[in-house]
């Protein structure tokens, strides 16, 4: 697990070094905010915008290897850049461009995993918003593991006032229903 942390630090101290604005998210703010669980990749917002995404994709590409034939066309379909590590810790890049995603990366604050792991991941209410609205199995349980955790703390208006509109686009009413079971932990 120290080999995900060190891997998520190196990379925030390039995109900081770039001037780019990110977080992480995924199992490594699970790690920070839910039931910690073994986890085999670091997963990162990078606030990319819409058009130019190659002034992020062309230096991420030069310093890390792909994980897939073609990256940098995927990433450009898919807004997903999906590198790795030399000695082979996936990395998963979501090129973040929608005001939500601005807000993930704003509210986002550092968290000390142990000496020189200080990793700077998105808010509890933003990693359980993203956990609900990717709605697989597993990310549920993540979802559920940060309401236990932090159930006295959490903001839920928040969670719900941006989960919301991004079910309404997914249109499926059962990602506001698990919300609501959420809250009554």
């Amino acid at each position: 697990m120290i080999d995900l942390f060190a891997t998520a630090r190196q990379l925030q101290s390039f995109c900081d070094g770039q001037g780019w604005r990110s977080c992480f998210i995924g199992g490594i703010a699970v790690q920070r905010w839910g039931e910690p669980r073994v986890t085999r990749d670091v997963d990162l917002t990078l606030l990319a915008g819409f058009g130019g995404e190659e002034r992020f994709i062309d230096p991420l590409l030069a310093a890390y290897p792909a994980r897939i034939g073609d990256a940098g066309g995927f990433a450009r379909r898919y807004r997903a850049l999906l590198l790795r590590t030399p000695d082979g810790v996936g990395i998963d890049i979501s090129l973040g461009a929608l005001e939500f995603e601005e807000r993930v990366v704003s509210r986002a604050t550092i968290f000390s995993f142990g000496p020189g792991l200080d990793i700077r991941t998105c808010s509890a209410e933003d990693l359980v918003v993203l956990k609900l609205f990717a709605f697989r199995p597993l990310d549920v349980r993540d979802a559920e593991g940060v309401a236990l955790r932090q159930r006295a703390q959490l903001d839920w208006q928040c969670v719900e006032d941006e989960l919301r509109p991004l079910a309404e686009v997914k249109q499926d009413p059962e990602i506001l229903r698990t919300l609501a079971r959420l809250r009554r932990l």
